[in-house]
């Protein structure tokens, strides 16, 4: 039965499963994919927070966390259902870069 959903970065899905029973192929899936800490992931979504950007959604910081791309094209990637500019782009591979 699903009680919530929300959308979660992988180091969240990492921290969740800590309780788990059966966790082994999905403890191994995080390991191969995860980039961040859940603290990280966290300071990287409050950064982009930051910038104030009505186009960038709660499941856009998601993904960044999840993948931080490292160039526009990825950033277009994740945001291809809006258009970002140039500016909107450079702000948040400023940001992604430190990460």
């Amino acid at each position: 039965m699903i009680l919530d959903m929300k959308p979660v970065s992988l180091a969240e899905v990492k921290e969740i499963i800590k309780n788990m029973d059966e966790k082994k192929s999905l403890e191994d899936y995080l390991k191969k994919f995860n980039k961040l800490s859940n603290e990280k992931a966290d300071k990287l979504k409050e950064s982009v927070k930051g910038l104030d950007n009505p186009k960038i959604r709660e499941d856009d910081f998601i993904k960044l966390a999840d993948f931080v791309p490292k160039t526009s094209e990825d950033i277009n990637k994740i945001f291809n259902d809006v258009s970002l500019n140039e500016e909107e782009i450079n702000a948040l591979l400023e940001i992604l870069k430190e990460y």
